[in-house]
């Protein structure tokens, strides 16, 4: 009988962990839990007779495949997985796979809600401005970019987008979105929402230059990575712009200093929450649950990343 680990340092819920069970259970599959585990060795010595894996946020490395005789399959309940190192799955035979929208409506909302945070002053009680006719940029427009043109467009907000292929005239008019380069949206729109991947090509690619183009009194809201900021480029644009704010789900390297320069233009979640809502907890989870069966049974590697 196959076995499958759920590893999750930050579990899943308790109900979406049930339901990964039965997923297993009805294919006939063992599945094993290793939850807030504090060290490595747990979970060196939990995936030593596994043929699966369900992760979040943990690190899975060349010393986590090298205990794992057995594995076969690694899964990500999320859209980003570069917390595994592909080169080494592939040299190890093991096939990595993503879950990518099972977030991404959690992300989206937790993007527009941050949005209005902001517009709203922290709510502070002072006068604040409005989303409606405000234009959004979108940069790498995805499951989740698409999920917040949606909520921008029922606000009333005029929608611009970035991404390596454009979408089709017919699908633009549609979605009611315009197409621009990312140059021209930092320069040109109010609020710029940030869903890029962190690779070689993307890594600090939003700098000081891109920064200080921004209009007066604009905002980036980051929910993607933070890898992606050329934070000293953000700290220095923050000093020179005291019009400009930036917001983020995934706090800087150096966030004191941001926030000792922007003060509350300068805002980082307490931890990462664009995914910790039950909803989409509980759908990354049984996506990774069915993919893992579609793969052991089927051969299916309809999502291999690697």
């Amino acid at each position: 009988m196959a076995k499958i680990l759920i590893a999750t340092e930050k579990p899943f819920a308790a109900a979406a962990v049930e339901g990964i069970k039965k997923i297993f259970s009805d294919a006939g599959i063992e599945t094993k839990l290793l939850e807030k585990y504090t060290e490595k060795k747990q979970l060196l010595d939990a995936v030593a007779d596994v043929d699966g894996i369900i992760i979040r946020s943990d690190k899975i490395d060349k010393e986590v495949f090298d205990a794992a005789k057995n594995l076969k399959i690694v899964v990500r309940a999320g859209a980003g997985y570069d917390n595994v190192d592909l080169a080494e799955a592939t040299k190890h035979g093991v096939c990595v796979m993503n879950t990518p929208g099972q977030n991404s409506n959690a992300v989206a909302e937790l993007a527009a809600g941050m949005m209005i945070f902001a517009s709203r002053n922290h709510f502070n009680g002072k006068s604040g401005k409005e989303l409606k006719d405000k234009k959004l940029g979108i940069i790498a427009y995805g499951n989740i970019g698409r999920n917040l043109a949606r909520i921008a467009n029922g606000f009333g907000m005029e929608v611009c987008y970035n991404k390596r292929h454009r979408l089709d005239e017919k699908e633009e008019k549609e979605l009611h979105l315009t197409y621009a380069s990312q140059k021209d949206i930092f320069a040109h729109c109010d609020i710029i929402s940030l869903h890029t991947p962190a690779n070689d090509q993307t890594k600090k690619s939003i700098g000081y230059e891109l920064l200080l183009s921004m209009p007066k009194g604009a905002m980036v809201v980051n929910t993607a990575r933070k890898e992606i900021i050329d934070e000293e480029g953000l700290l220095k644009a923050l000093k020179e712009r005291e019009d400009i704010s930036y917001l983020t789900d995934i706090a800087a390297d150096n966030s004191d200093a941001l926030k000792e320069v922007a003060g509350d233009r300068y805002y980082a979640t307490p931890k990462k929450m664009g995914a910790q809502t039950g909803e989409a907890n509980a759908n990354a989870g049984y996506a990774a649950a069915h993919q893992i069966v579609g793969f052991l049974q089927k051969g299916d590697e309809t999502f291999r990343v690697n």
